[in-house]
């Protein structure tokens, strides 16, 4: 797919991440166990892991967020993601 401009290249690297990131997994936000259920892309352009608790559901930037180790399978796409942020 062709990426022209920073709206299409932030929609790949969404859409490599929603395809290869290996969703559920756990890690500790603040010291409190989450679970990182899904990833969205938010309207103001950033991707965000939504994380849980208790039944209760809090999005964080997934540049944000603390990865477990080992990381999950297809975390390299987040690093990609954390690289093409810094340009």
């Amino acid at each position: 797919m062709d990426a022209y401009d920073d709206d299409d290249q932030l929609t790949g690297l969404y859409t490599m991440l929603e395809e290869h990131l290996a969703l559920p997994f756990t890690t500790e936000v603040l010291g409190v166990a989450v679970s990182v259920d899904r990833i969205d892309l938010t309207d103001d352009g950033r991707i965000v892991a939504v994380c849980e608790r208790a039944g209760i559901r809090q999005a964080i930037g997934i540049l944000d967020l603390p990865l477990p180790d080992p990381a999950p399978t297809g975390s390299q796409w987040i690093a990609a993601y954390r690289r093409w942020a810094r340009r």
